[in-house]
């Protein structure tokens, strides 16, 4: 866990840095989100990489920022890798939204379940600690389902009990795409069922529908 604590510090995508200052937001503690509430919150993206579920959640604090950068993705499909992180260096959005324009499906799902990114950036703020504390939570229980583990895009690692999820490639991330229904096992609050997202056909892999109805399907890697 302090791992963990210490990559959303000083988490780095590329050149993208996320300033500890902006933590200093968060209500002193006040707790505001059930567990239940953090569940289904986090199931999503608590399987991500490490580095790109740290921008993620940044991310989320800036809302409509995330809204102007899918859009600008969107209007400029043909900016890609280096051309693309020039572009968005000139827009006005924090370093975590510019990060994420690489990584143009997860923007898209923020974009799509705008009430769900907003929810989250609002929970992140206010319950960092519960945040991070649920996030190794469903990952252990992904690793307990079997769904979660060691492959060509991905490394598990335990370290000071928490659960660490890096790329094989430390310049290569895959982002992963699953049903928070079926790779934690049968989801336990039945009152607050876990936000399915399917992306548009365009980001599949080949076996996108075989590997999400069994586990996880892996995008194809975005070099860093």
């Amino acid at each position: 866990m302090k791992r963990m604590l210490s990559l959303f510090m000083t988490a780095v995508i590329g050149l993208t840095s996320v300033p500890i200052a902006v933590y200093a937001q968060q209500n002193s503690g006040q707790i505001t989100f059930s567990q239940q509430e953090l569940d289904q919150l986090m199931a999503p993206i608590a399987l991500y990489p490490d580095s790109l579920l740290s921008q993620v959640l940044m991310a989320t604090t800036y809302p409509l920022e995330v809204v102007e950068a899918a859009r600008f993705v969107k209007q400029n499909p043909t900016l890609t890798g280096d051309a693309l992180v020039e572009a968005v260096q000139a827009e006005p959005w924090d370093q975590s939204v510019k990060a994420l324009a690489q990584f143009p499906s997860v923007l898209t799902m923020m974009d799509d379940q705008l009430a769900w990114t907003q929810k989250l950036g609002d929970a992140f703020l206010a319950q960092q600690g519960a945040v991070m504390d649920t996030v190794q939570s469903l990952r252990a229980k992904a690793q307990a389902a079997g769904t979660l583990r060691s492959n060509q895009q991905q490394q598990i690692a335990i370290q000071d009990g928490a659960i660490d999820i890096e790329p094989v490639a430390p310049d290569v991330i895959s982002v992963p795409y699953y049903n928070p229904n079926v790779v934690y096992g049968a989801w336990w609050w039945p009152d607050y069922p876990p936000m399915v997202w399917v992306p548009p056909s365009y980001y599949w892999p080949p076996y996108y529908g075989d590997a999400t109805v069994a586990g996880i399907a892996f995008g194809v890697g975005i070099g860093i």
